[in-house]
């Protein structure tokens, strides 16, 4: 390697850290990898825009023996023979790499880095199915974080200066202290139009630039990773769009299958791109005699790009809780009879039985639960309410 490209690789390293400096509040999950210890290395796998390369700038700038390397930009050097010589000439020991899936054969580089070099590593990929598609042991050597986009607790933090404690889905059910979270209501649709999204902080259209993340991943990101055709991204596209413009009962294997004239199997492989990429959730039902085919839901605000506001609130409402739910690490189901018909939404596993749960707006209540007995329930609406069975939605958004 020419000592030309080590001194640009130096000065881009400071630039990172001075661009760090711009940001006056971080993540919790910065100090989450601040307390990490041990030899393994560390994969942050989350989407575009999620905050993946401002996290490891700020990283760079807590700690000064490391380094960070872009892997957009470096992609034809050898990566070993890089970080041999910087760790040995110039003392750096924590390598910070940024998208690591645009280095071909980046996990072959991880598992050598690791035998034979005495270094730390945290690396980012906002395409988890890279790291998992590995055909090298990195099990016992890595150890994945997923980072998602702004949880609605994270977003109140940044807006207004106030991080509250987590909650848990027993604080809720009981109503325990909830009432100092409801100052935040009224940042909640603000947060669903896009404040899910970290940038959105300082862009005021941050759907425009969803679009081009769109374009990105479908273009880009899943051809790169995930060995399909190039001429199979139009069938990705129209997909992801087919979901978007349906309602959120209408959209499985089979209706996929259907409406764009391809198998079962292969909208099986577009949705689990298409998740992996962390642009839909699928959800598997709970119920006797149902079809095992998921329900498919988007992570924020994704549903906005396809239809308006008024036009798919409801969706955009269970979009939000299966995104919170995730993040949180909560196992949740959909509900289904074995005619097909309509239940109260989801069910989650708590201590002592099971929680059912409606989402909707304020028109919600104990009707929703008809015939349903010997189970906990609870409406997340779209309003501030804490009576009877009512809770406000935007609550969920601060159990992460």
């Amino acid at each position: 390697m020419r000592l030309s490209t080590i001194n640009e690789l130096l000065e881009l390293n400071e630039l990172a850290r001075q661009d760090g400096q711009k940001y006056s509040r971080s993540r919790p999950f910065l100090q989450i990898l601040l307390k990490e210890r041990g030899k393994h290395f560390i994969g942050i796998a989350g989407p575009r825009g999620a905050g993946k390369t401002v996290l490891l700038k700020q990283l760079a700038l807590a700690r000064d023996n490391s380094f960070y390397i872009s892997l957009d930009t470096f992609q034809d050097g050898d990566l070993f023979d890089l970080i041999r010589r910087l760790n040995r000439d110039l003392g750096f020991n924590l390598f910070l790499l940024d998208e690591i899936h645009f280095y071909r054969g980046y996990d072959e580089q991880l598992k050598k880095i690791y035998d034979f070099l005495n270094v730390r590593i945290i690396f980012t990929s906002s395409a988890s199915l890279s790291i998992f598609q590995s055909s090298y042991d990195l099990s016992r050597r890595v150890l994945i974080k997923k980072l998602y986009p702004f949880s609605f607790r994270e977003y109140v933090y940044f807006r207004s200066g106030e991080l509250l404690p987590v909650l848990s889905i027993k604080n809720v059910l009981e109503k325990n202290d909830l009432v100092p979270y409801l100052r935040s209501g009224y940042l909640f649709d603000e947060y669903l139009r896009g404040g899910v999204l970290p940038f959105a902080l300082e862009e005021p259209d941050p759907l425009s630039l969803l679009k081009n993340i769109v374009r990105k991943v479908i273009s880009r990101d899943i051809p790169l990773i995930a060995g399909i055709r190039l001429d199979e991204t139009d069938l990705l596209e129209k997909t992801l769009s087919f979901i978007g413009r349906s309602s959120v009962d209408g959209i499985n294997y089979s209706s996929l299958s259907k409406n764009l004239g391809i198998t079962k199997y292969k909208a099986a492989q577009y949705m689990d791109l298409l998740e992996k990429a962390f642009i839909i959730h699928q959800i598997f039902p709970k119920g006797t005699n149902v079809l095992k085919e998921p329900k498919v839901l988007m992570a924020l605000p994704y549903r906005l790009l396809y239809r308006d506001w008024e036009d798919c609130l409801g969706g955009v409402r269970e979009d939000f809780f299966a995104g919170m739910m995730i993040s949180a690490d909560i196992p949740f189901h959909y509900l289904k009879n074995r005619r097909g018909a309509k239940t109260p939404d989801y069910l989650v596993p708590v201590n002592g039985g099971d929680l059912i749960i409606e989402i909707g707006g304020k028109g919600k209540g104990y009707s929703q639960f008809k015939g349903i007995e010997g189970v906990k329930k609870l409406v997340f609406s779209h309003s501030n309410e804490l009576e009877g069975l009512k809770r406000p939605l935007f609550c969920l958004g601060y159990m992460n």
